[in-house]
């Protein structure tokens, strides 16, 4: 499962603002802190309370930070202080667990201005007042080995980072803000202009009132859609009065006992159907159908063609295999069908009982699989307690563990700083001596410097002297002949080699070839196609004599009488 860090975050800086050294002792503090995680999940849960307790445990060391930090930016807020403690937690001990892409998601979930201004702070501080600070508290090459290194070597990562962080904040700043109001300044001194004096309506010439222009006609002309939208509008007017006026008339007609309308349309529609059926058998047949009254043509493509050759070649073959059934004294399907059906419906009465008892059968193993089901919750209910109880006694012999830990490092830093002492005078001795070496060592290498520079003068020296030689050769005039002879070979001694003139004649033949080839091939095809569409055009034939036969049949059936050629004799 894939945590949120940038939520679990939030809710670790909730619980550490709450977190008081005067009130309550850290393990009462974490055994509170579960009780109110409950409803997040175990792994969650785990990771908010190790980000307290490791903030917690690690006070002196992130006090130093923040302390520098408050000097050069001023006094923070208690949310401010626990959100940087946090912030330098986090880069200082879990940002190799954590990795640079869960890093960045905690940071821009946070407030961005704050956690760029101190992850700028601490990366240009951090070999300088901040590694002072922490080596008068651990030794120096502990200091070196477990907090220097990492964070030296996730420098250029975080650079970026807080290059992103820097972008995101100058687009943010370049919103528009609108300009504030500038109250003016009132004087008791500067009088205000007095209106002017409105003239009385005796002394205002009464002007005559101007007759409104004329205009004509042809400088505009109203659309007409204008008047065909209110023509609707009115019509649309009249049909809702008409509806009302119907709605309130017949209100009533629910009480009416009287079939409506619909209904007796469709009872009179159920009469006639009733009576075509049963005109069916009278002397009066229907005439043939429209499709064969005005037989239309219909282009049919190639494959259309083909399969209505098939299926009229397939009915004639069922038709024959009829009459010969007929003649050797078979009788008709009717009987048959009839039997058929009562012995579907023997069977279908017989697999009912069956049918039944499997859907007894389904409902119980469903009842069934429901009770396994409520015993495996429960089981599983039992098992998550138990798992419950066994993480409580965990974290216990953890929390001990850890304060184990923390009471032997305090042991080791008194006795440090015990030796701290001794090692300055040490140190200085060290210093005095590397100054020594050094200003040896930089005496030796300009002298290297000088020796490495007259060499490679020399060299260039040379160098110039043959490009002058190169340039005053190819200055010279070539003379180049160029006789090329089609009919020689070029010598090689490779199987089959020809000269120019003679693959020329090849290829020219080769083409001639391809050309005829294809002239010949297009010949076939055409030739293939003209047989095709004879062909085509004989089963047209066929299928129109063929339909045509059909329709007689039909119409045989249905009593009328078709025109016969031989009726004369």
């Amino acid at each position: 499962m894939a945590l949120c860090y940038g939520s679990l975050v939030k809710e670790a800086l909730v619980l550490l603002d709450k977190f008081t050294v005067d009130r309550k002792g850290l393990d009462q503090f974490l055994d509170d802190a579960e009780k109110d995680l409950q409803n997040r999940a175990d792994l969650e849960r785990t990771y908010i309370l190790e980000l307290v307790s490791g903030c917690i445990e690690q006070k002196k060391c992130l006090d130093v930070v923040i302390k520098a930090f408050i000097e050069q930016n001023g006094r923070l807020s208690r949310c401010d202080h626990s959100l940087f403690v946090i912030i330098c937690y986090l880069a200082t001990f879990c940002l190799d667990n954590l990795g640079l892409q869960h890093f960045r998601s905690i940071v821009k979930s946070l407030d961005i201005n704050k956690t760029s201004r101190f992850l700028n702070f601490f990366f240009t501080n951090l070999t300088s007042c901040i590694q002072e600070e922490w080596n008068c508290i651990y030794d120096a090459d502990f200091v070196e080995k477990k907090f220097l290194g990492p964070l030296l070597r996730w420098r250029p990562e975080i650079n970026s980072l807080m290059d992103q962080l820097a972008s995101k904040i100058s687009q943010g700043s370049k919103v528009k803000t609108t300009p504030t109001t500038k109250p003016k300044e009132f004087s008791f001194t500067k009088s205000r202009h007095k209106p002017l004096p409105v003239p009385e309506p005796e002394f205002i010439q009464q002007q005559e009132k101007r007759k409104p222009a004329l205009v004509p006609k042809s400088t505009y002309t109203a659309p007409r859609e204008i008047q065909l939208i209110s023509k609707i509008k009115e019509k649309n007017h009249q049909m809702a009065e008409e509806c009302l006026h119907e709605a309130n008339v017949k209100q009533f007609r629910c009480a009416n006992p009287e079939k409506s309308e619909h209904t007796k349309r469709v009872i009179a529609q159920i009469e006639e159907d009733f009576e075509t059926k049963l005109k069916l058998n009278s002397c009066h047949s229907r005439l043939p159908p429209s499709n064969m009254a005005d037989n239309c043509p219909i282009k049919l493509n190639n494959a259309a063609i083909l399969r209505q050759e098939a299926m009229y070649d397939r009915q004639v073959k069922e038709e024959l295999q009829r009459i010969e059934q007929l003649v050797q004294g078979a009788g008709e399907p009717s009987s048959f069908l009839q039997w058929q059906r009562e012995m579907l419906e023997k069977d279908r009465q017989e697999k009912l009982p069956m049918i039944e008892q499997k859907y007894q059968e389904g409902y119980l193993s469903e009842e069934k699989k429901a009770v396994a089901r409520k015993q495996r919750q429960e089981r599983d209910q039992r098992a998550a307690q138990l798992n419950k109880e066994e993480k409580t006694q965990l974290m216990q012999r953890y929390a001990e563990k850890r304060l184990q830990e923390e009471k032997e490092m305090r042991d080791l830093v008194q006795q440090v700083a015990g030796d701290q002492k001794k090692s300055k005078a040490a140190k200085e001795k060290l210093q005095k001596l590397k100054q020594t070496i050094v200003k040896e060592v930089s005496e030796q290498n300009q002298e290297l410097l000088r020796q490495a520079l007259d060499e490679e003068q020399a060299k260039l020296c040379r160098r110039f002297e043959m490009i002058h030689e190169v340039h005053a050769i190819e200055s010279l005039p070539h003379i180049r002949f160029n006789k090329f002879d089609d009919t020689k070979i070029a010598g090689h001694e490779l199987m089959e080699e020809m000269s120019m003139a003679e693959l020329k004649e090849r290829l020219a033949m080769t083409k001639k070839a391809r050309q005829t080839e294809q002239e010949e091939r297009r010949r076939r095809i055409l030739k293939e196609r003209q047989k095709k569409k004879q062909q085509l055009q004989k089963k047209i034939e066929t299928i129109e004599l063929l339909s045509r036969v059909k329709a007689k049949a039909a119409a045989a059936k249905s009593g009328q009488r078709l025109p016969l050629t031989n009726a004369s004799h």
